[in-house]
């Protein structure tokens, strides 16, 4: 049986054990994917990333497979059409940021080439391999993720706290926080 970091538990859902062997910690550099994962980290704020992840297919169906092009011109009927809409966190204040997101987030690509130059930008462009040897070690924010969150924020990002921040690092694979006994931990990305 494959040892896995600790938050993947015995009484884990398929969906979740997945997402930990496949995705968590993958370096992503695909704009779109990057854009998928901001919006879906500032929606689970509060919540728990399970119901992130059992929301997640109704997401992509709902913000057009998470093209920032199209959020960004999604108007108030759209995104009260969201607020109804089951499948997705029904939050006025995250659905207004998503919208406000992809735009920003447009602005940025227009600036840096892409969103991948400017976000990777905040740890010098290749992942950092933590050392955990337990959960309990990995902290919640970082210096970088501070800064990232600052510089977000500034240019207008919503939901983009530094411990939103951090998990976008996590989730995309800026960083490797697999502990150390975990089989991901030294596995190709």
């Amino acid at each position: 049986m494959k040892k896995r970091c600790a938050w993947v538990g015995h009484n884990s859902k398929p969906l979740d054990i997945e997402y930990h062997d496949e995705e968590w910690g993958v370096p992503v550099h695909d704009d779109k994917t990057l854009f998928e994962f901001l919006i879906l980290e500032g929606a689970q704020a509060g919540l728990s990333w399970t119901t992130i992840l059992n929301k997640r297919e109704n997401y992509r169906k709902a913000y057009n497979k998470f093209d920032p092009k199209k959020v960004a011109k999604f108007d108030d009927a759209k995104q009260q059409k969201l607020l109804q809409d089951r499948g997705i966190v029904r939050n006025r204040l995250k659905v207004a940021a998503s919208v406000t997101n992809a735009r920003v987030f447009l602005e940025v690509q227009k600036e840096f080439g892409s969103f991948d130059k400017y976000i990777w930008g905040f740890i010098g462009g290749k992942p950092r391999k933590n050392k955990w040897k337990s959960m309990d070690q990995i902290p919640a924010t970082t210096k970088e993720s501070d800064f990232m969150s600052k510089d977000l924020k500034k240019r207008g990002f919503k939901f983009v706290g530094s411990t939103i921040c951090y998990a976008f690092m996590q989730a995309t694979g800026m960083v490797n926080d697999h502990t150390t006994d975990c089989f991901r931990y030294k596995a190709k990305p």
